[in-house]
């Protein structure tokens, strides 16, 4: 092992951080705002909504990530004069945007499930108590059923966002210089794989790191803030209400 060239080489991997991470918060950003209304449609009483989102959960789930981007990235070359007359031949023809949407649409099929279950976890009460007191579907949703999902749903989806930045990787079969294409990029000039990839792989677990942690940290605030809520002293106005 030539820790000289190890020494050499981080600075240059590491200059694909910033790709990778702002790779990773686009596409859980979009893919998490599209995953929610996936989730509703699947809970919709819809069966068209309903089955559109089955549909896209399925296809998505059920194909490689790989396969998606490849399809995304050279498939809508195939599809170029009609992409031109609808002006969007300018977002397909640039590699990142191809690599968002892929990571976009594949997290979102997942993330969606996660969020229906959380939903679906929702105790029935909670959901009651706030038709008592007059809440519209809106603030119930707001209020009750998504924080209370989100909380269910964290565990989880902590394990998507894992995945998803150890996902970015493919984005360099399509010429993006993240950590990986730098990494490929320093391989085939100095064909010494083996320094290499153990950087890079330092690098992604570096980050996974980080992610677990702040997982764990969110984990904890909001089950001391539920067990906070769920001792909260009743006041002395609402027992002589109860009481009368």
């Amino acid at each position: 092992m030539d820790f000289e060239f190890l020494a050499r080489i981080i600075p240059q991997i590491a200059a694909g951080l910033p790709t990778t991470l702002l790779l990773v918060a686009q596409s859980l950003a979009l893919g998490f705002v599209l995953a929610v209304l996936v989730a509703l449609m699947r809970l919709s009483a819809n069966s068209l909504a309903s089955g559109f989102a089955y549909g896209f959960v399925y296809v998505f789930r059920s194909t490689p990530l790989l396969v998606q981007i490849f399809l995304i990235y050279y498939g809508s070359g195939q599809f170029r004069p009609f992409l031109e007359d609808v002006g969007l031949w300018v977002f397909f023809r640039d590699a990142w945007f191809c690599a968002v949407l892929a990571l976009t649409f594949n997290t979102a099929a997942y993330t969606s499930e996660i969020i229906r279950g959380g939903i679906q976890s929702v105790p029935r009460g909670e959901i009651e108590a706030g038709r008592a007191v007059g809440m519209s579907a809106l603030q119930l949703f707001r209020r009750v059923t998504f924080p209370i999902a989100i909380r269910q749903a964290l565990p989880a989806y902590g394990n998507e966002v894992i995945l998803m930045v150890k996902a970015s990787s493919l984005a360099s079969t399509i010429t993006i210089l993240e950590i990986t294409g730098i990494a490929k990029t320093i391989i085939a000039s100095t064909f010494r794989p083996v320094e290499v990839f153990i950087v890079a792989g330092a690098l992604y677990l570096a980050i996974n790191f980080c992610v677990t942690q702040a997982i764990r940290l969110a984990e904890r605030r909001l089950a001391a803030r539920s067990s906070v809520s769920g001792k909260k002293p009743v006041r002395r106005s609402e027992q002589i209400a109860v009481a009368r």
